[in-house]
Parts: structure tokens; C-alpha cells; sequence
């Protein structure tokens, strides 16, 4: 049969991307299905474009601090439409690279909106794809907005990150509800082209999934720049007209109004698993609205598997993409390594970054874990002063009798690419001791690391 496959992937996004061509490199004739553009959601309209445009607003405002390091830049002009524009090249390079991907491992693609079928069975179009082995299901999410208090997305005045993505020009003023990786991202990069912004959060504090110390460390950060922080707010009314929105909101017992040009919903995601068949095949969600699935990423029916967002959190790219290895390996007959959810690292790329493994002290308080935290602070990193980035720290949590790491919290420049020399200690169980061993280079911010393991331990050097 033509239209017959090993393994048909619905959805080409990081997660199902990755799971056909793992499962190519094994041996196994595999398909894609996919509406929109290969890279999905990440690559097309979030993960990518934004962290080009975080770039641009990185260099506008190292730009507007230059003299102190002895480079006068003169007056400095922001263009978002510019930096927009130069984000989505970005964005289609990487889709083409995907696309390139797809024909290196002879990986057929279909594109379409897929709908599942009994029988492993995917149907797009006129067209019916079969799977020898199994479907896998890796739809992704979408933004949603907060229609019972009047805030339906209209892409104009109440707008998603979608629509801030494809701007030519920023608004004159902007509120963004919701304080996660996405709310804090966008007003990083909105502040630094001009707009003034008004950050608003449900929850006691911004970033309310990571460390308190690192939510702290954030606010302080982002007043100091001139953006509005507003946390344990709940809104219960949007009034929206032509060229404005208007916020009602309980904050603290008391009321308060924030008026904004636009305003940008950054709360939460919804997965995407309606009119795709589920129902039909008996695949069963769990009490959150997540494809239900088992230790092997199996759905309730058979031969069906989810990944990615709609598997369940954390709903990161790269957890996606480790579950499609993950399945690629099982179907093609190995036993691959389980995925640890609790090491999954969780970034926040604005300035200063925010990355973070494990548990945070919080959560180590609550389990009554016997533990002690080691904090060493840029501002005393030699590397760190002489780039003038000193904002922020090296948080690690140490089991008290063996050393295990329960959790470590980075905030400062580049943290996101220093979690991961903890997360492989986490993943390979070693001791801060064992972490500290290891000669750190001199002058570099990962020293910070070895030093606040050494404060773990009650032996910091260098403060």
C-alpha cells in the first residue's frame, strides 16, 4: 500500500519532528502530518522568533548602557518591525531546516489537518495514512485567552503571542497577563523598544513556578527597569474598545484600573485535541484536559501514542522532543533510558535568564526534606563584574546527609546554558561535592556553580 507506514506522526512540531526522524535513523518508514509549517508552534511562532527578538532587545539595551564600557553609540533607535522582520527570517531558516531534515531521512510528509481513525489509521484530506506499528499523536497547544471576563483575543487590541510576533509596530502602551516564561519574555522585549508595561499575575508572584528567591530576584529586576510588576492580582472585568483596553482588578483586598493601548495574554496554554478524532479511536483524557498515557507514552487504546504538550506538563519543547525519541525507540523494539521528569530543566530567557532543575526550596519545605541551600551571587563573579552582568545568582539545594542535589536555581546572564552542567549531575546522581571536584575555568560565570555547592557545604571561597 502506498500510503502505509511503520509510524505516522500527527503533528511536526518539536516533539513529532523528532520522533520521525529517530524513528528513520532506526530502521522504520515513517510520516508526518502536519497543517502549518514543519518546526511547529516552537520554531514557527514561539521558541525561535522569540528568542531572536529577546536578542534584539538585548542589544538595544546593552547599547543604551555602552559609554560605561567606552563605546559611545550615540542616540540609540529601536525598529520592532525591523527586528520583527529579521525574527521571522530566523524562524523560516529553521522551518527549512526541518523540511531539509525531513528529506535526509526519506520521511513523508503530508499537509493537512489530520483526523485519526480506527486501525492506526490517520486520514488527511482524501487521503488515508496507515500505521503498521502505532500513531503517534503530537498535536501541541495554542494560546487561549480569558473570554468570561471579556477578554476574547481579537488580535488587535487584546492580542496573543501569535500576533506580537508579526508586528511592524509596538503599541503605544501594553498590559500582559500572566507572568510565566511567556509573560516575562515579551516584557523584556517590549520595555527595551519603548513601551511602557504593565506585567499582571494571578499568583502571589511572577514566575510562580520557580524559586521565590528567583521570582524575587526577577521583580526587583524588572521595577528597576521601569516595568510595572503586579502580582496576586485578579482581573474581573476587561472593558475593550477600539484603541484601548481597560482592567479591572482585585489586588491585595483593594481595587485598581490599568489602562493599556493593548493587551497580551500570556496565561496558560490549551492543548490541541479537539475534532481530531480522539473520541473515535477511544482515546481517553485525563481530569486536566491531557491525552491520557502510560509510563511508555501509550494512550487508552493501542497502537496510539501521545507526546509532546498534549501528553501532559511540562509543556516545553524539548520534553517533547526526548518523549518522541523516547517512543521512536520503543516501537522500533528497545528498552530506552526513562524519562525523569522531575530533571527536566525549565528556562525563562529574558534579562536576566531564569533556569532551574528539581525542586525549589519551597517544595523541599513541604516534602520536610532535611536539606540546605548553597547561594552564591554574581556580583561577586569576577567574569560576571567585568561584563557588567552581576545581576542575580547561583541557588543550589543539597540533601543534608548525602550530598544528593535536590535542585539548583540560576538567574543571570547565560543561565541558560549553565543549568545543564547540573542537570546531567542530577541525571547522573552525583553530589555537589562530586560537582565542586570538577576544576571550573577561571574567569567564568559557571564558577558560580562550584561555589555555591562549596556554600552547600560551608565553604565558599570567594564571599
Amino acid at each position: 500500500m502506498p500510503n502505509q507506514f511503520d509510524v505516522v506522526v500527527l503533528g511536526g512540531g518539536p516533539a513529532g519532528y523528532v520522533c520521525a526522524i529517530r524513528a528513520a535513523q532506526l530502521g522504520l518508514a515513517a510520516a508526518v502530518v502536519e497543517r502549518e509549517k514543519r518546526g511547529g508552534v516552537c520554531v514557527n511562532i514561539g521558541c525561535i522568533p522569540t528568542k531572536a527578538l529577546l536578542h534584539s532587545a538585548y542589544i538595544a539595551h546593552l547599547l543604551k548602557t555602552s559609554a560605561e564600557f567606552g563605546v559611545e553609540a550615540g542616540s540609540v533607535k529601536t525598529s520592532y518591525g525591523t527586528a520583527m522582520q529579521r525574527s521571522r527570517k530566523v524562524a523560516d531558516q529553521n522551518s527549512r531546516g526541518v523540511d531539509f531534515l525531513m528529506k535526509k531521512h526519506k520521511i513523508a510528509v503530508f499537509k493537512g489537518s489530520g483526523v485519526l481513525q480506527p486501525g492506526r489509521k490517520v486520514k488527511v484530506g482524501s487521503e488515508v495514512l496507515e500505521a503498521k506499528k502505532a500513531v503517534v499523536i503530537a498535536t501541541g497547544s495554542r494560546v487561549k485567552g480569558l473570554p468570561q471576563i471579556g477578554l476574547e483575543i481579537n488580535k488587535t487590541t487584546v492580542i496573543s503571542s501569535d500576533e506580537a510576533l508579526l508586528m511592524e509596530q509596538v503599541p503605544a502602551s501594553l498590559a500582559i497577563i500572566g507572568a510565566g516564561a511567556v509573560g516575562m519574555e515579551f516584557a523584556d522585549i517590549f520595555n527595551a523598544f519603548g513601551v511602557p508595561v504593565t506585567l499582571i499575575e494571578a499568583l502571589p508572584r511572577i514566575l510562580p513556578i520557580e524559586d521565590a528567591d528567583a521570582s524575587a530576584e526577577l521583580a526587583k529586576s524588572y521595577r528597576k527597569r521601569g516595568i510595572t510588576v503586579i502580582a496576586g492580582a485578579k482581573v474581573t472585568k476587561a472593558t475593550v474598545a477600539k484603541d484601548k483596553v481597560t482592567l479591572e482588578m482585585e489586588v491585595g483586598g483593594t481595587s485598581q484600573r490599568v489602562e493599556a493601548a493593548a493587551v497580551l495574554m500570556a496565561a496558560g496554554r490549551a492543548v490541541n485535541t479537539q475534532d481530531i478524532g480522539l473520541k473515535e479511536c477511544g482515546v481517553q483524557l485525563d481530569p486536566r484536559g491531557f491525552i491520557k498515557v502510560d509510563a511508555t507514552l501509550q494512550t487508552t487504546t493501542p497502537g496510539y501514542y501521545a507526546i509532546g504538550d498534549v501528553a501532559g506538563p511540562p509543556m516545553l519543547a524539548h520534553k517533547g522532543s526526548r518523549e518522541g525519541v523516547v517512543v521512536a525507540e520503543i516501537l522500533a523494539g528497545r528498552k530506552p533510558h526513562a524519562i525523569r521528569y522531575d530533571n527536566v530543566p525549565s528556562v525563562t530567557y529574558c534579562h536576566p535568564e531564569v533556569a532551574s532543575i528539581g525542586l525549589t526550596e519551597d517544595q523541599c519545605k513541604e516534602k520536610k526534606l532535611d536539606y540546605v541551600a548553597g547561594k552564591f551571587p554574581f556580583s561577586a563573579n569576577g567574569r560576571a563584574r567585568g561584563t557588567g552582568e552581576t545581576e542575580g545568582f547561583v541557588k543550589i539545594l543539597r540533601d543534608k546527609k548525602y550530598g544528593e542535589i535536590l535542585g539548583a536555581h540560576i538567574v543571570g546572564s547565560h543561565a541558560s546554558e549553565m543549568i545543564h552542567e547540573l542537570a546531567v549531575a542530577r541525571e547522573n546522581e552525583y553530589t555537589v561535592e562530586e560537582v565542586e571536584l570538577a576544576v571550573h575555568a577561571h574567569p567564568t560565570m559557571s564558577e558560580a556553580v562550584a561555589e555555591a555547592a562549596l556554600d552547600s557545604l560551608g565553604r565558599v571561597i570567594h564571599i
